[in-house]
């Protein structure tokens, strides 16, 4: 069934923004002509039109976006040496050292060095992998530890600990992502398989890359699994604007129109778990992180884009970060979102309704750093992962996964944004949960504020669920059985 095009979807009962309308939780059958919802009515009334997929009293969503994803690196990440189990510095180096080399080269990810008793060093990483060159990407991607012949084959100076930070981590990962087109699409194309599994019709990709060539590729060679919106990295913000490219604008030859202009993403502090993020209290082995834009910069590429007519997607984790992200958006009037939001102040909270900002979060995050908070922001005084208070300030709510720092599933997302909690912990900062209507409006393509619909005239893209997802739960949130997803009244998934 998979690529057909659906006419009729029969007993159905609807779970998200648009069932309010309905008087009971009765199946309806969804008619549905030129990819947009034509009919809703009691199951029986209408005539069945063309294909009709019968989902026999199942439960239907919008269909889910995840707004935050570096596609190739999260599509490459499943075929990278594991390294989240790594309990040290010392295991996460043994590891790699039995890794069989591809293309002369070692690749990891995923290690959390900020829970570790030991530090990385190059010693230490050199004496278990030898000569053939190694590379352990964190799982925050703001830091890669790389052996001595690795450093050597990058041409980069070796630090003491072999640990590059930031941009120069950035690059590194620019270059392992480096692999031949057709190899990196077809990995792509698996990746959105497995999206589409989870009831995803949408991806924010805000790959560190020249996305525009490579979307364009991919959507004249055919790729029609998720809708996508790709994001602009300043290095190419001059040839995007020579190129006409606007938000939400579709690239050329893309016969489904299910590829846009995304905005321009800037990245303006580190992170939690490299303890780079622009904090205003010290962290506990000194600085405050790093403002990795000054703000006469900031200023200027939002400008220079607001005026191209490019949203802004600006990437800020801590407080300072947040303050000044929001101060510069403020200044500009530009529009757009902060990405994580992760430690904001108190009185900035409210400015992201003011100012129309979004806030695009990641809810798993929350829970992996719960513990990293707890003690290596325990001197901060702002509020650590603030959905339920964002929310309450009226803020436009996008979740997302940052995949490949946290799988893509946004059942796993809205869990955690719901009850903070998982493995059977106690929830975290629960007074921050979200109740589950907002966060699957934050799920969807508008995000909490003006979420996708099931209702007349609103576009076919939807997703079946085997159970109600407003009553399922913790645990099955995170283990949601999508049966059918559609793109445009299209089947992208199928069980």
């Amino acid at each position: 069934m998979i690529g057909a095009h659906v006419g009729t979807i029969r007993a159905a009962r609807i779970a998200g923004p648009g069932g309010e309308l309905l008087p009971d939780d009765d199946p309806v059958d969804i008619v549905l002509a030129g990819g947009r919802i034509a009919d809703i009515a009691p199951t029986g009334v209408l005539r069945a039109v063309g294909e009709v997929l019968d989902v026999d009293g199942a439960w239907i969503v919008p269909g889910l976006w995840d707004h935050h994803v570096h596609v190739l690196q999260a599509a490459l990440a499943g075929e990278r040496a594991p390294l989240g189990h790594a309990a040290s510095a010392a295991e996460a180096a043994a590891v790699m050292g039995s890794v069989t080399p591809e293309d002369g080269r070692r690749v990891g990810t995923g290690f959390r060095d900020a829970f570790w008793p030991d530090a990385p060093s190059l010693d230490v990483l050199d004496r278990a992998t030898g000569e053939v060159p190694t590379y352990l990407i964190n799982a925050d991607v703001h830091s890669v530890w790389l052996n001595s012949a690795a450093l050597r084959r990058e041409r980069f100076p070796a630090p003491a600990d072999g640990v590059l930070r930031e941009a120069d981590a950035f690059e590194i990962s620019r270059r392992l992502n480096a692999v031949d087109a057709p190899a990196g699409d077809r990995r792509v194309s698996a990746f959105a398989r497995a999206a589409a599994a989870r009831g995803v019709v949408g991806i924010v990709d805000l790959d560190m890359a020249w996305n525009h060539d490579a979307w364009q590729r991919r959507a004249a060679d055919g790729f029609d699994g998720l809708r996508i919106r790709y994001g602009i990295y300043p290095e190419h913000l001059d040839l995007a604007i020579s190129a006409g490219l606007r938000t939400d604008d579709p690239v050329d030859g893309d016969p489904e129109g299910l590829v846009r202009v995304g905005g321009l993403k800037v990245i303006t502090d580190g992170s939690l778990g490299t303890r780079t993020a622009a904090c205003s209290h010290a962290y506990a082995e000194g600085g405050h992180g790093v403002l990795t834009v000054d703000r006469e910069t900031l200023l200027e590429l939002m400008t220079r884009a607001t005026a191209a007519g490019l949203e802004c997607a600006v990437h800020a984790i801590g407080d300072v970060a947040n303050t000044a992200a929001l101060d510069a958006f403020a200044a500009t009037g530009a529009s757009g979102s902060i990405e994580h939001a992760q430690l904001v102040r108190h009185t900035d909270i409210p400015r992201f309704a003011r100012l129309g900002v979004s806030a695009s979060v990641q809810p798993e995050h929350a829970l992996d750093d719960r513990d990293l908070v707890d003690t290596v922001w325990a001197a901060q005084t702002a509020q650590p992962y603030p959905l339920r208070s964002l929310a309450d300030a009226g803020a436009n709510l996008l979740l997302g996964s940052d995949a490949p720092v946290t799988p893509l599933d946004p059942w796993a997302a809205m869990a955690g944004a719901v009850f903070r909690t998982r493995d059977g912990r106690d929830p975290w900062l629960p007074h921050e949960r979200l109740p589950f209507a907002t966060a699957l409006a934050a799920s969807t393509a508008g995000g909490s504020r003006a979420p996708a619909r099931i209702e007349p005239g609103a576009v076919a893209d939807l997703a079946v669920c085997a159970t109600d997802p407003r009553v399922a739960g913790e645990a099955g949130l995170r283990s949601m059985e999508v049966r059918t997803t559609l793109v445009a009244g299209r089947v992208t998934h199928a069980r």
